[in-house]
Order: structure tokens, then sequence, then C-alpha cells
């Protein structure tokens, strides 16, 4: 896999990512966008998405704040990426949590095609299979992907990813990107990034950038943001330590370490297995 290459195109020729973003963590996407080198929108409202998503190199979809006015301009920004050929990410935040947040996933799912569909593995099997183990935004210690399990995830993710023409990405303490014929296994991070509130957010929005800035590679690009942000995670965390410091700094930090990220420590820092 060349990471550089990866990590080159998105700072060379920066994207600009439009983001219908929870209002939770909307600065957290924009700042992780400029930190990368990439340009962030962000624009929720019917009357302009159409404008702002054609300006755009790519759109990132995060259903983390659901409201019926938002529902609609995620459905319409999203056509328009289609028809413009635009990668689109989707974040089910919280899918399997509540009605509206399932079923608003599985009507994006049914009226826009989406390039890479990112969550954690509860709410990736809420939509595939409409179980319903979601602990809030966050997932089920019963759906916990193990090196027990792990290759049967891979089949299972595998398969989703053919049913949607997308690429799958799982992240937890073990994360996994497939598509229908292929897995990158990635065991960057660290458990301190469950105690931030957004780095799953802001993987989503920096997963749009790379799909964007790498528009031929949809599955290495993935991986290529997960690593980033797990490698930044990590280092981080070394910060963290060092300055004797809490979760607020360590948000801070891990926007630092993808601000400093070049392709020599994406290189020497990544950890993956292609299976």
């Amino acid at each position: 896999m060349n990471l550089s290459a990866l990590l080159k195109n998105v700072k060379t020729a920066p994207p600009l990512v439009h983001n219908i973003t929870n209002y939770v963590t909307v600065n957290d996407c924009a700042n992780i966008l400029l930190a990368i080198g990439a340009a962030p929108i962000m624009a929720d409202a019917i009357e302009e998405v159409d404008e702002i998503t054609s300006i755009c190199s790519g759109l990132n979809i995060n259903i983390g704040t659901l409201n019926a006015r938002t529902i609609e301009s995620m459905i319409q920004a999203g056509k328009t990426s289609n028809t413009l050929n635009h990668p689109v990410v989707l974040d089910p935040v919280g899918a399997g949590a509540s009605k509206l947040r399932t079923q608003t996933a599985k009507t994006l799912l049914d009226q826009v095609n989406f390039s890479v569909i990112r969550g954690n593995i509860s709410e990736i099997k809420t939509l595939a299979m409409g179980s319903t183990t979601t602990q809030g935004v966050d997932a089920n210690a019963i759906d916990t992907v193990t090196e027990d399990n792990l290759n049967e995830t891979i089949e299972f993710l595998k398969a989703f990813s053919e049913k949607n023409n997308a690429i799958i990405a799982i992240t937890g303490a073990i994360d996994i990107v497939a598509s229908k014929d292929q897995a990158i296994v990635i065991r960057n991070g660290h458990p301190e990034m469950s105690r931030v509130t957004g780095t799953g957010c802001m993987l989503s929005a920096l997963i749009t950038a790379f799909v964007s800035a790498n528009p031929d590679n949809h599955i290495q690009a993935t991986a290529a943001a997960i690593m980033s942000m797990g490698l930044a995670g990590e280092q981080a965390y070394e910060t963290l330590v060092k300055n004797n410091a809490g979760s607020s700094s360590y948000r801070n930090y891990i926007i630092d370490e993808i601000y400093k990220l070049n392709e020599e420590s994406l290189n020497k820092g990544a950890k993956y297995e292609i299976r």
C-alpha cells in the first residue's frame, strides 16, 4: 500500500469537503480537515445543499443529531453528489438506538449511493441485519471484534460491501476496512480515544478528504485515513501522559498530531495487514 501517495494527494490538491454533520462535533470535524490540509464547509439548509455540493470534492453525512430538516438535506445532497460522481461517506451514528436513526440510515442507503459507510460494529450490524444492540452511540460489548471472531467479521463486512457496492469500515479495538473481495485489518489507535466525544465523527470527515483526493482507490484511502487517526491517537496519548493533561487537551493533541503527520511518520507508524 502506497501510504505516502495517498497522504500526499490530500495535501497537494486539498479537497473541499461538504459536511452535513452533528452539532456536537462540527467544530472538531472542521479542524481535523484543516489539520490534514483539506478544506471544510458546513451546510445543511435544503436551499443551498445543491450549490454547495456542486463546488465540493466530496460529501460527509453524519446522523449524530437528527431532525426532519437535515434528513431532507442529507438525501438531496447525496443525490446531487451521485449525479456529479463525488464520493459520499455515511456515518450512521447511533443506528439501532432509536427508530428515527435506524430508519433514516436505511432510507439514506436506499436513496443514495455511498462510497464508504463507516461506523462501529453495532451500527453496521443494525444496517445489515436489523439488530438493535447499539448502546446509545457506542458499540455494544457483545459485538466487540476480537481475534477469535475476526475472520467471521471480515466475511460479514465483505458481504455487506458487495450488497451496497460501498467500502465498509468499522472502528474499535481492531479496525477493518472491507470491499467485496479484500479486507485491511488495522491495529493503530489508543483506548483513550473513546474518552473524547467526536473522534469517530472526525474520522469520517478525514475519510471523506482521503477518498476525495484518491478517487480511484477508495479502500486504501479509507484505510490510510483510519491509520492516520489511530496513529494520531497513539502519539497524542504520549503527549497527554508527558504533560499530565486531561481529555480536553487530548482532543487538541489529536488534531495537532494530524497537523504534524507526514509521509514518513505515517509509513513508520502504520500497523496493518491485508486479507
